[in-house]
């Protein structure tokens, strides 16, 4: 027993001298998603910036997108290939990208973002974390279109044959349980957190400690890179090697920020 799996063209719109694939139309709504959201956290007083500026912030987000995301593939999935064709990273209608290396771009072009504006750094990494899951969950429904990064074999009644798996198995759609996690819910969560003043610092740990929790849960009905496979005892993935930093690192800034702003608390007692 599967699920049939739904046969959608990956290229949306094609004007024969020029295609537009689902996956690319994703990663414009999500930008389109960003935006939209970010008028109107940028309408609050404790915002970084003005409504008129978030444009900007997009377009440097979107490069730190793009290239992060590139070279993150190439260089935490497929080193071997690129030492062997180092073109191979300027080759990106050949496809892929990474999330871990897209949140690295992000970042920097964050730094240099708000080294622009004069705000501090995670003033705007908390302004933008919320932004972002609407955007992951439409990336992996991009991801379901094209019949790629599937799940692994299963004999769950929900399971899909995808037309591009080789091997013609069952699967699990885990394109779809990331876009409930990393998209529906992430989202729900941080956006409720983000939709009070939080002392800086919690909303990015926030965002990194439930979006490693996630990605490291995925992971386990996910099916690993072919050329990678398994890094140890045979279940875990590059992904949860990546995503164990991100839960470690937001733990620390959650207590380090609620703790920072006890101490600012009993300072403020004190001086009194």
């Amino acid at each position: 027993m599967a699920l049939n799996y739904p046969q959608i063209d990956p290229v949306a719109i094609d004007l024969g001298f020029f295609q537009v694939h689902w996956y690319g139309l994703m990663y414009l709504l999500g930008f389109v998603a960003a935006y939209l959201l970010g008028k109107k956290r940028a309408g609050r007083d404790d915002a970084p910036l003005k409504p008129a500026q978030v444009g900007d912030m997009i377009y440097y987000c979107a490069i730190g997108v793009v290239l992060g995301g590139r070279f993150g593939y190439v260089f935490f999935y497929n080193l071997p290939k690129f030492l062997d064709d180092p073109i191979w990273l300027f080759r990106v209608w050949e496809g892929g990208m990474s999330f871990h290396g897209g949140l690295l771009g992000v970042m920097f072009a964050m730094f240099l973002y708000a080294r622009h504006l004069g705000c501090r750094y995670f003033q705007l990494m908390d302004f933008v974390a919320p932004l972002v899951p609407i955007g992951l969950g439409l990336g992996r429904i991009g991801n379901f279109i094209g019949g790629e990064l599937y799940g692994r074999a299963t004999d769950v009644s929900w399971g899909m044959v995808f037309p591009t798996d080789p091997e013609g198995l069952i699967r699990h759609p885990s394109q779809l349980y990331q876009v409930g996690l990393e998209g529906v819910i992430f989202f729900a969560i941080l956006w409720w957190y983000s939709s009070k003043p939080r002392p800086m610092y919690a909303v990015s740990g926030m965002f990194l400690a439930c979006y490693g929790v996630f990605r490291f849960i995925v992971e386990f009905v996910r099916e690993p890179d072919a050329h990678i496979g398994f890094i140890a005892w045979d279940w875990l993935t590059m992904g949860q090697v990546l995503s164990m930093p991100m839960i470690l690192g937001g733990y620390l800034m959650i207590t380090f920020a609620y703790r920072r702003k006890g101490n600012s608390v009993e300072s403020k007692k004190v001086s009194r």
